[in-house]
């Protein structure tokens, strides 16, 4: 029985499912800190804009909005450009 267990762990779907943990993780850490920024520079989120940076899966994306996050003036700013 511990022979199965221990090779569950080293099988490449195993490894798949870790990643995608790993991915969540960062996305929740990068949006989450997105919307401390503003929040720490004093500017009011919503929760419509919460609540898309909350649901972006894009780790590019939100790592664009969390540089524009130090600058804007406004939470909606986030999403102003080319997106």
């Amino acid at each position: 029985m511990m022979a199965t267990i221990q090779y569950f762990w080293r099988h490449p779907l195993a490894e798949e499912v870790r990643e995608e943990g790993r991915e969540e993780g960062r996305l929740e850490a990068l949006a989450e800190t997105t919307i401390n920024i503003l929040r720490w520079r004093g500017i009011d989120v919503p929760d419509d804009v919460r609540a898309r940076v909350q649901a972006c899966t894009d780790l590019a994306r939100l790592t664009t909005w969390s540089q524009r996050a130090v600058h804007a003036a406004t939470a909606e700013d986030l999403f102003l450009a080319a997106d």
